[in-house]
């Protein structure tokens, strides 16, 4: 979970450890507040994954603001409630973002569908506790989940509880939040001040004040050169059981979903390629641990994604040089988010290497065959093949032999290695459509799953009636039931549905 917080720190344009800074933070207010060990506890935890609902929303921030890492990266310390500092906001954002003849365009759009960036908060704070609960969290947790966004005096995101209705651990979450945010923009004074006009506003008064009689020694704990990562881990108010293979394999395979939700053509690519790659591992002889390990750098290896802005992940044309380094950087990411302890490092070593050739030609080592583990060439050919079967902004999918001859054919260009590519294509031929499933969870129809794909796809209801060729009405009506009997309300909730239950896989087979 820590490791998720650097991955979440990238996701919002942030430092990297500012999660572990915050958790430092906000878990020392918490013994100041005389909070007992199991809201300490959650406040530790909340503290790292309060923004594990971050990609649900990067999409449409993009698709308002441009680029959703710049906007996320000034507004750490923004009141979102106060529409003259929003305003403010914005017209430094559209500077920032936008040649000077495509600036008033830029405003006006940002104005004009400010409502629907605001609306996302509901959608984060659902995918954070889908997501929270799959790595095993309880109902408790999920609550403090679902409330960091809130303000205190009723004006927060998305709106629902105010006040004492919200939890101790996430009233003091938001007060470290604020005041990392502070300590990085002006230090202590600047940390101290965002709290005290906060306080009572978006802060809890009595939380608030328990920084402020303490905030020199707090901001202290994160003060230095040093890795926190020891300090963190060393810091968990109740350390858990050692996790079981099953609680490891769950919660990676959430990060998957996780990383996919960044944008909508990526919906199942994680899960797919981690199978496919896994299959393919056993099939060229690796022994069990290994294709344990491939499995699980499969749902690891796009961890990165997250640092680059969908903007990027959803444009439907060509790259320019500056957005195709940005993409060149996302396996260096992988690698960062995932250099921390032995076990990670393992997996990191695997799938940060995904986009290596064997000829050197790949990104981001350019190593050669020699520095190529097998499981590193496997996942890197069912990283490419399964990519090819999936559509993106600029091209449709690859049918499934159209695929295998682009595979083949970059063995013969001397990319990919020959073994790894023919058992990854054998693997995709065996795997059967739907992975054995006989029936569709919660009731679905066969039509509703349909739908239920395209919303994970990202298509708008007049673009998922053009492809069904059915009256947008129909598909509305389609959409509230699906809705309705899954139990979600946003589209990244659905989309989350329809990877947990693997409703993806299989869908382009012939």
């Amino acid at each position: 979970m820590a490791a998720v917080s650097l991955a979440t720190d990238i996701g919002m344009s942030q430092p990297l450890e500012s999660g572990l800074a915050t958790c430092l933070v906000a878990t020392a207010l918490a013994d100041r507040l005389g909070l007992d060990p199991i809201e300490r506890q959650r406040t530790y935890h909340l503290s790292l994954l309060q923004h594990i609902g971050c990609t649900a929303a990067a999409s449409k921030v993009a698709e308002i603001m441009g680029d959703e890492l710049v906007m996320r990266a000034h507004s750490a310390s923004l009141d979102f409630a106060d529409r003259g500092q929003m305003f403010t906001f914005l017209l430094s954002h559209v500077a920032r973002t936008n040649p000077i003849r495509s600036r008033p365009a830029a405003l006006l759009r940002a104005v004009a569908k400010g409502p629907e960036l605001t609306a996302t908060a509901a959608g984060i704070c659902e995918a954070g506790q889908m997501l929270g609960r799959r790595c095993g969290y309880d109902e408790r947790f999920l609550t403090d989940l679902g409330c960091v966004l809130e303000y205190w005096d009723g004006r927060g995101f998305p709106g629902v509880v105010q006040g004492e209705q919200i939890p101790v651990p996430a009233r003091v979450v938001q007060v470290a939040t604020l005041a990392m945010a502070g300590q990085r923009e002006a230090g202590v004074a600047g940390a101290v001040e965002l709290v005290r006009i906060r306080r009572g506003h978006s802060l809890g008064p009595a939380e608030a004040a328990a920084f402020l009689a303490n905030a020199e020694s707090l901001l202290e704990l994160v003060v230095g050169g040093a890795s926190l990562w020891d300090a963190v881990i060393e810091a968990e108010p109740v350390p858990d059981p050692d996790a079981t293979e099953a609680d490891i394999d769950r919660a990676l395979r959430a990060v998957a979903d996780f990383v996919d939700l960044k944008a909508p053509c990526l919906a199942n690519h994680s899960a797919g390629v981690a199978d496919l790659a896994a299959d393919a591992a056993r099939l060229v002889g690796l022994p069990a641990e290994e294709v344990t390990a491939v499995r699980r750098a499969g749902w690891l290896h796009d961890i990165g994604r997250v640092g680059v802005s969908s903007a990027i992940w959803n444009h439907p044309g060509p790259l320019s040089a500056h957005q195709w380094e940005q993409v060149r950087l996302h396996p260096y990411y992988t690698d960062r988010v995932l250099d921390r302890t032995p076990f990670l490092r393992r997996l990191g070593a695997i799938a940060s290497a995904h986009h290596e050739r064997i000829d050197g030609s790949g990104y981001f080592r350019a190593v050669r065959s020699t520095q190529l583990p097998l499981a590193t060439r496997v996942l890197a050919a069912a990283d490419a093949y399964h990519a090819m079967t999936e559509p993106r902004p600029y091209r449709a999918a690859f049918a499934p032999d159209q695929a295998a001859q682009y595979l083949r054919n970059e063995v013969d260009a001397g990319h990919l290695d020959g073994q790894a590519a023919e058992a990854v294509l054998q693997s995709a031929g065996q795997a059967p459509r739907g992975r054995g499933r006989s029936t569709a969870p919660a009731g679905l129809t066969k039509r509703e799953v349909e739908i239920l794909r395209q919303i994970a796809r990202g298509l708008a209801i007049k673009q998922i009636a053009r492809e069904l060729s059915i009256a947008p009405k129909t598909v509305d009506g389609h959409i509230q039931r699906v809705y309705a009997k899954i139990g979600v309300s946003s589209r990244a909730a659905a989309t989350l549905f329809a990877l947990e239950h693997d409703l993806l896989i299989g869908e382009n087979s012939p």
